[in-house]
């Protein structure tokens, strides 16, 4: 039981890590992504230019608001 407990408690930091609107925030831009394959006719190429940016901006976004809000 206790390697059960101790693999699942890795991929809770591996996937969750230190900030958990990070992981969420790539999952819903990832449920976006999988319904605009399932109702546009939009190409695989431009979905995956468009998600990437998405994951990017939300990255970035999760870095800078928390260390504004610090820095006041």
């Amino acid at each position: 039981m206790r390697y059960v407990v101790l693999f699942g408690r890795f991929w809770w930091d591996f996937l969750i890590g230190d900030d958990w609107r990070i992981a969420a925030g790539v999952t819903a831009t990832l449920a976006g992504g999988a319904m605009l394959v399932a109702r546009t006719s939009l190409t695989d190429a431009a979905i995956s230019v468009i998600i990437g940016l998405a994951i990017l901006a939300l990255v970035a976004a999760s870095i800078v608001v928390p260390a504004r809000r610090e820095r006041r």
